[in-house]
């Protein structure tokens, strides 16, 4: 069995009230896997726990209790960031440099250097689809071109693991199904991704699995397509059938030309799903 991409192990966060002796939960008792190569989602409404989970899986923030590791390294250990990329929310470059020196700068960081870190940047500005823009300085980038060098950025040191949080937030539809099929791209090369947005139907494209977080608790976690499935319907998909056939389907389909092609459960929406777990909360 592999090693998970992330382990979340009984997870708690809480936080003191400034002048008041009270402490408020962000995370409660939450334990989850992300497996190697996956798409997983982190949802939840606004101060549901989810930047906070984020952040606790990169070190950023001490949990209360329970334990989380990348790639089998407890995240309080600094060395367990070296497979890792992470795109904040709202990301901050100096708008006075270059998209490529940028990368340089981000490169040099990782401890690159020299023919190797020029290479890098010029194959992560392809990839990022900057190639023209290389030489213009950040001030005069879009939003979606923005988030696009951040991606790049965060693929700098070659991670087995992204982090990404609402990384098409603000940009347009345009530049959202760039960055979409970005990441479907970053699933092909095998590169674990977490990602946390709001655009459900974009999460409900190219995600595996969801975690739906709804005041630190997480309350629906599993496979995308048996989450968002309808237990009580089931369609069948005929080829070549007549009406006559489908007024009496179940009686005919036996004696008929036509083949099932498909049966499955009909999905709801993610948009649906997500608003109806968490209003039932």
């Amino acid at each position: 069995m592999s090693t998970p991409a992330i382990s979340i192990q009984n997870l708690t966060k809480e936080y003191s009230v400034p002048f008041r002796r009270e402490r408020v939960t962000a995370v409660k008792d939450l334990s989850l896997t992300v497996e190697p190569g996956q798409v997983y989602g982190l949802l939840g409404p606004n101060g549901s726990g989810k930047s906070t989970t984020m952040k606790i899986v990169l070190g950023l923030v001490p949990p209360t209790s329970g334990k989380t590791e990348i790639f089998g390294r407890d995240s309080v250990e600094v060395d367990s960031r070296e497979d890792v990329g992470f795109l904040p929310e709202n990301p901050y470059f100096y708008k006075y440099l270059t998209g490529e020196e940028t990368l340089h700068f981000y490169g040099k960081l990782c401890g690159l250097k020299g023919a190797k870190l020029r290479d890098r940047a010029r194959e992560l500005l392809r990839l990022v689809g900057l190639e023209e823009a290389a030489d213009r300085r950040l001030g005069g980038y879009s939003k979606g071109m923005l988030q696009r060098i951040g991606l790049a950025q965060a693929m700098v040191q070659e991670p087995r693991l992204l982090v990404l949080d609402e990384p098409t937030a603000g940009v347009d539809p345009a530049g959202s199904r760039e960055i979409r099929d970005l990441i479907l791209d970053f699933k092909k090369r095998g590169i674990t991704v977490l990602l946390c947005s709001h655009l459900l139907g974009q999460v409900q494209e190219i995600c595996d699995r969801i975690g739906i977080l709804h005041r630190g608790v997480l309350i629906r976690e599993g496979r995308l397509d048996d989450l968002i499935s309808i237990e009580n319907q089931t369609e069948i998909i005929l080829e070549n059938a007549s009406p006559e056939l489908l007024g009496e389907i179940q009686a005919l389909i036996a004696k008929t030309p036509a083949r099932v092609l498909d049966q499955r459960k009909p999905h709801t929406t993610l948009e649906r799903y997500f608003l109806d777990v968490t209003g039932s909360q």
